[in-house]
């Protein structure tokens, strides 16, 4: 089976992550290069992981998760359309069956919450990994007051650390914040990520479990 070590040596691949952190820098948005890349893929194999799946489809989730913002080398539009068709092509030409490909290509597609549902474990995973990584590291563009920055920069320069922890015992996949309040308030949080929440909840009962989110030690959902 092709290894994610494979894919993130290739020149098309590397050529597109770069390319896709150029544009979402260009625009202003929060950071969706490699580092983000990174940590979705860990998360979302480890989510897999951590509720018993078999290591082939790890190993899946975590390649849809280095490749699941590729299509922001087209545009923000619709990225998660495009980088699930640059995907499927990149995966087969390097030699990926079709059917696992395809299963990385619809995850990919569906992990945007305009237009994303969780239609597969894969898919479920990487919806939950993707929207948990917030973390102050991913504002780029110089903030000269961050009390007056726009709520979308404040949220993320609050976040101090955030992380997924999966209990397979108890059924709950729980999404851990830490933020400072004094940049962020709770209610902030909320008013720009509810919509994504409400995928994430959806995305942990596909995988048979409750979501739950905790921020700043306490449970929220």
């Amino acid at each position: 089976m092709l290894d994610l070590a494979t894919i993130k040596a290739d020149k098309e691949v590397e050529a597109i992550m770069v390319m896709s952190g150029k544009q979402i820098e260009a625009l202003g948005f929060t950071e969706h290069s490699r580092r983000h890349a990174g940590i979705v893929s860990k998360w979302s194999g480890e989510i897999l992981r951590a509720l018993g799946a078999s290591p082939e489809r790890v190993q899946l989730a975590e390649i849809a998760g280095y490749l699941h913002d590729m299509g922001n080398c087209v545009n923000r539009m619709d990225h998660a359309q495009s980088g699930a068709i640059l995907a499927y092509k990149i995966l087969t030409r390097l030699g990926m069956e079709p059917t696992d490909a395809a299963e990385v290509m619809m995850a990919i597609g569906n992990h945007d919450e305009h237009f994303g549902s969780p239609v597969s474990d894969i898919s479920a995973a990487l919806i939950l990994a993707d929207k948990a990584d917030v973390h102050k590291s991913r504002v780029k563009k110089p903030i000269e007051n961050v009390l007056t920055a726009n709520i979308h920069d404040r949220v993320n320069l609050a976040a101090e650390r955030s992380y997924i922890a999966t209990d397979r015992e108890k059924g709950v996949i729980a999404l851990h914040i830490e933020i400072d309040t004094a940049i962020c308030s709770v209610m902030d949080y909320f008013e720009i990520y509810f919509g994504r929440m409400q995928l994430c909840r959806r995305a942990a009962e596909f995988l048979k479990c409750r979501f739950s989110l905790v921020i700043n030690g306490a449970a929220l959902l």
